[in-house]
């Protein structure tokens, strides 16, 4: 309401003058993201044996990072940083929250999210798709800034059953506004295109926010057959997971045409980002994913865990077909947005640094000379610091291999020249290793401080 009282006031005003007025109207924002989409799976990231066309586009009329990370090798802890533009360990979401009601972790309902900070700037919001970040009240989207909200509060489901399978018996997870509804039998990415249809067309004629929740390609793979079949020569478990890859992208664009049936694509900034990497779990079939040239997938702070697809698009604003190659982290978004849509931040406590100047220059520094990551609390947490090229690694988790988990107490690598982090360098770089040892346990002390 504030915002449309100023335009309001500043319309009569610049009238009673015998001002032309021309008052833009703020972008809509749309944030789509993946649930354990790998490092490079994307046609645009390198893929030949996956089909991205709807991604591919969405790149190519805008920006692609080739160095971002998101918060965290995890579902909600990676959420909760996203949202609150706050470390996970900051927002008080470390670890995962739980699935089911009863579990009381989640993100804490003081933590201030993207949708408070766009609804207190008069913007709808919206949340469709996956939660994961509080099944119980006070935690709820509709308590965390979402107007309106659709979709399942847990892990993951069953895409057309849409119940939550295992940990105990099984829970049907599917609601909007907090009230449980049943749609047995429909394909969960359709219903989340249509959600986000409805809520559009509602809308169009004011400023929107959606968080676009995806929850492919999760486990189950649940590719449709006709994907399927497309992909039935790969080897498996790839050509299930690419299957999955292609029903997901498929639904990206029948999202980004819904934007363009209403006349809405040049008003609107699209993020698309993945919260970890693949995963290597046997609910995954051991894999199916890729994190191509890197080492580690989902639960991994290696490159493979968290080095992932980034992309934003803006016409007429954001470069189109360009890439960027400077450090990026998912707690970025919220103070880019924030510049772009000319919004307070409403908690000035973040993370995050605007990309704006990354987006308008190829050449303007990454915002971030040091970017930390934990996962868990207390000394067995595992945990990184990157400070340039070097990054050091504590309690590292090696998940490659879902058979197979290779833990290091210290792993030392230099990205530039070992991107790949094959070569442990702690012997050779002693100093470095105290350095950054250093640096992580006062950041460390700073974050249980919030």
């Amino acid at each position: 309401m504030m915002r449309s009282l100023i335009v309001v006031v500043a319309v009569a005003l610049l009238s009673a003058l015998g001002a032309e007025v021309a008052i833009a109207r703020p972008p809509n924002v749309i944030i789509i993201y993946a649930d354990d989409l790998g490092s490079v799976d994307l046609g645009c990231y390198g893929a030949a044996d996956l089909e991205t066309p709807h991604t591919d586009a969405l790149a190519a009329r805008g920006v692609r990072f080739t160095q971002f990370y998101s918060a965290a090798p995890v579902c909600s802890s990676s959420r909760a940083a996203l949202l609150t533009g706050r470390y996970p360990v900051r927002c008080g979401v470390p670890a995962n929250a739980g699935s089911q009601r009863g579990q009381k972790s989640g993100l804490p309902a003081a933590e201030v999210t993207l949708g408070e900070m766009f609804a207190s700037a008069d913007y709808a919001t919206a949340h469709i798709g996956k939660w994961h970040l509080g099944y119980d009240d006070g935690l709820l989207p509709n308590q965390q800034g979402f107007q309106h909200s659709f979709g399942h509060m847990g892990g993951c489901i069953d895409n057309y059953s849409h119940f939550f399978y295992w940990s105990g018996p099984n829970v049907h997870d599917l609601y909007r506004n907090g009230q449980e509804i049943h749609e047995d039998g429909k394909y969960f990415p359709d219903l989340m295109v249509a959600e986000a249809k409805t809520f559009i067309d509602h809308h169009r004629d004011e400023p929107f926010f959606i968080y676009f929740a995806m929850n492919l390609p999760h486990y189950p793979y649940q590719g449709e057959a006709k994907w399927l079949e497309r992909f039935k020569d790969l080897p498996h478990p790839r050509n299930l997971y690419a299957a999955f890859v292609a029903s997901q992208d498929e639904r990206i664009g029948a999202l980004l045409k819904a934007v363009d049936d209403v006349n809405l694509t040049d008003e609107t900034i699209v993020i698309f980002q993945s919260d970890n990497g693949h995963s290597t779990e046997e609910r995954a079939h051991w894999g199916g994913g890729s994190a191509g040239p890197y080492r580690g997938a989902k639960f991994s702070l290696f490159e493979g865990g968290i080095r992932l697809p980034a992309i934003i698009s803006w016409p007429g604003h954001v470069p189109a077909g360009e890439t960027r190659g400077q450090l990026a982290h998912a707690c970025d978004w919220l103070p880019t947005l924030a510049e772009l849509c000319q919004v307070k931040i409403v908690n000035p406590e973040i993370d995050g640094a605007s990309l704006v100047e990354v987006l308008k220059d190829h050449q303007s520094p990454s915002p971030h000379k040091v970017v930390h990551w934990q996962v868990g609390l207390g000394p067995g947490a595992q945990w990184a610091v990157r400070d340039g090229d070097w990054k050091l690694l504590g309690n590292a988790l090696d998940t490659t291999d879902g058979h197979k988990t290779t833990k290091f107490d210290l792993f030392l690598a230099n990205l530039a020249d070992d991107p790949s982090e094959q070569t442990n360098q702690i012997a050779a770089h002693p100093d470095i290793v105290r350095r950054l040892q250093a640096e992580h346990a006062q950041w460390v002390k700073s974050a249980a401080q919030k």
